[in-house]
């Protein structure tokens, strides 16, 4: 069993909250400290991949239908909207995905700290690339601007797996998309925070460009 919350992640962990709960301006002490955590935890969790393996699948899975939910009613709130003459090309719409607002029930480390920690490392301002949510890129439409879903999450290009800084072999024929890529590399999620997650919450604007 992969050991998640020894000693040091729980001093590293304990030290985040402090600063959380404190002095609004430490906030640029946590990149540190944030990274920190997810070195160790990745490091451990990574050298024994193939125990992760299933939870890789179900939330990369649990992604992908997360995102075309959000992708299939943005399309639908945008056909209903587009053709409105009111605003011409000023309109779009744009719609983010998040991680669920809850801490994983399916964690294997549970305990009375683990949601006001969740918060804290989902915070944008100690985690700003995660500010747009989950994908590489906000999904925008405006004029007959289309994407396709498969060009949204990265499957559009080959190898068609965002499997950058995991084992090649063992994932090879995952199709992970470039959503799992982002929160993986580019934020400052460990990969143990986030497989878990089977929830998500979606945010879908319409904006009104006022200066065209």
């Amino acid at each position: 069993m992969i050991e998640l919350h020894d000693y040091d992640i729980k001093c590293i962990e304990r030290a985040i909250l402090t600063v959380y709960n404190g002095d609004w301006r430490d906030y640029a002490k946590c990149d540190g400290l944030l990274r920190l955590r997810k070195n160790i935890i990745n490091h451990r969790a990574l050298s024994r991949q193939e125990e992760l393996l299933p939870d890789i699948i179900a939330f990369n899975d649990a992604l992908r239908e997360a995102l075309k939910e959000m992708y299939d009613r943005a399309h639908r709130i945008w056909g209903k909207i587009k053709d409105d003459k009111t605003f011409g090309d000023a309109m779009q719409l744009t719609a983010k995905c998040f991680l669920g607002n809850n801490y994983p029930e399916r964690h294997p480390v549970q305990g009375d700290d683990r949601q006001e920690l969740w918060v804290a490392i989902c915070d944008s301002g100690w985690n700003p690339l995660y500010e747009d949510g989950v994908t590489l890129s906000t999904l925008a439409l405006r004029g007959d601007h289309e994407e396709s879903f498969d060009s949204f999450i990265g499957m559009d290009c080959p190898p068609p797996n965002w499997n950058e800084g995991l084992d090649q072999e063992l994932t090879k024929g995952l199709h992970l998309t470039s959503a799992f890529h982002h929160l993986f590399e580019h934020t400052m999620f460990a990969i143990t925070d986030f497989i878990y997650v089977r929830k998500f919450e979606t945010e879908i604007n319409i904006e009104i460009n006022k200066s065209n």
